[in-house]
């Protein structure tokens, strides 16, 4: 499971068994979302998009928690097999 560090803004993977809380909050998608792909470019930090990450980031570390997860951009949507896995994990995720 790929999260973001509410510490760094940057993802880190986690498998196994070991995945520590994490946030997960509702929202709505609006123009420029960042993408997974996106992520890992500083341009991102120019998207409107970028600024709900930041929030999120700051929203878990305020609850205690390290790790924040958020759907546009921590899974990899140009990869079938990890979107599938995304879907059917989505429940146990939320």
């Amino acid at each position: 499971m790929r999260l973001i560090n509410t510490s760094t803004c940057l993802f880190e993977e986690f498998i196994g068994r070991y995945i520590p809380k994490y946030a997960i909050f509702s929202y709505t998608w609006e123009e420029e979302e960042v993408s997974f792909k996106e992520m890992s470019d500083l341009s991102r930090n120019n998207k409107k998009g970028y600024r709900k990450i930041e929030m999120t980031c700051q929203m878990a570390s305020q609850a205690g928690l390290s790790y924040a997860w958020i759907d546009t951009c921590c899974i990899d949507k140009y990869s079938s097999a990890e979107l599938t896995e995304a879907i059917n994990s989505m429940y146990r995720w939320y």
